[in-house]
């Protein structure tokens, strides 16, 4: 009976200190929840689970508001936790030692048609709980910040790198002259071209996820990566990927790139994005900041060298070189 009940404590325990670890970077209750479904290894009921997360000891004052609302969303949405570790499960974050960078692609682009056919919008953000609205709240969120540092412009073209489901072409249409959107998942574009079909200034295309050589040199004002990064350096082709985003911007040029790794260290992104900066003569405006009220992405913006900066950063930044 002891034993039973110490490994009934042992368990408690160690899914509490995963839930602590989920706290971190004080993201909003929806992202600890994501980060749960991503990172809890047993097996464990909703409701214990909320009781669990109930029961850890809080930091501070806005932990315990945030535990308190993290619980709530797991009685609340039972099902969407359930579905959103199945969508999580679909896409393996973790590379073979026999695996090339191809088939790390072509298996991404396998895992992300399952994930999209489970659920739409958890499959491009798992912060989303699935929820059509919550995606929408959050896409609006991002492409506010956009605006907000002068990225978006009604005569730019932009290319979208990983576009999903067409959540950023519907969001930011009326912003650009432009937007080409490109996956290596087929079903996902099959969603995309549905969600966007009356938006005539929109391409969607299904990509190889090897290399931009489809456009030609100089062809954009801006490239956008919302959480595309992560999965090509663990294919381990970011470095060529920078190669080809610096040969089809143009002069004047912006990438924003929001995530670049899950590794879990943003020294390391910031390093390597610094020195990828440094290499095609880009200069790094925004570092691996947070801005985002609904999601924990990192955000970095880069800029062409020579190239005007954008209002929002031109008070706080020094071009470089």
């Amino acid at each position: 009976m002891r034993a039973t009940g110490s490994k009934s404590a042992h368990r408690r325990r160690s899914i509490k200190a995963v839930v602590e670890d989920c706290m971190a970077d004080a993201v909003c209750a929806e992202a600890v929840v994501a980060r749960l479904a991503l990172h809890l290894q047993v097996e464990v009921a909703v409701a214990e689970l909320a009781e669990i997360v109930r029961e850890v000891v809080p930091s501070d004052s806005r932990d315990a508001e945030r535990l308190q609302d993290v619980a709530g969303l797991l009685r609340r949405e039972p099902g969407a936790f359930a579905k959103l570790r199945a969508t999580g499960e679909a896409v393996r974050h973790v590379r073979d030692h026999h695996e090339t960078g191809a088939a790390v692609v072509t298996r991404l682009a396998t895992s992300f048609d399952a994930a999209a056919a489970i659920s739409e919008a958890a499959s491009v953000q798992l912060a989303s709980l699935g929820d059509d609205g919550r995606l929408l709240a959050m896409t609006e969120d991002v492409a506010a910040w956009l605006k907000e540092q002068d990225f978006t412009g009604t005569d730019r073209d932009i290319l979208d790198i990983g576009c999903g489901i067409g959540r950023f072409e519907r969001a930011l249409s009326k912003s650009f002259n432009r937007i080409v959107g490109i996956d290596i998942s087929s079903r996902m574009i099959s969603i995309a071209s549905e969600r966007c079909a009356a938006l005539g200034n929109v391409e969607l295309r299904q990509t190889s996820g090897l290399d931009l050589t489809e456009f030609d040199d100089g062809s954009f004002d801006c490239v956008l990566a919302v959480d595309s990064f992560p999965y090509l350096v663990l294919a381990g082709m970011a470095e060529r990927h920078f190669d080809e985003i610096a040969r089809v911007l143009k002069r004047s040029g912006w990438l924003a790139l929001l995530n670049y790794s899950y590794r879990g260290s943003l020294f390391l992104d910031r390093a390597d994005i610094g020195r990828l900066a440094e290499t095609h003569q880009l200069r790094v405006v925004i570092n691996g900041e947070k801005p985002f009220r609904s999601w924990d992405g990192d955000a970095f913006l880069l800029a062409r060298r020579g190239g005007t900066l954008p209002r929002a950063a031109s008070s706080d930044v020094e071009p470089r070189g």
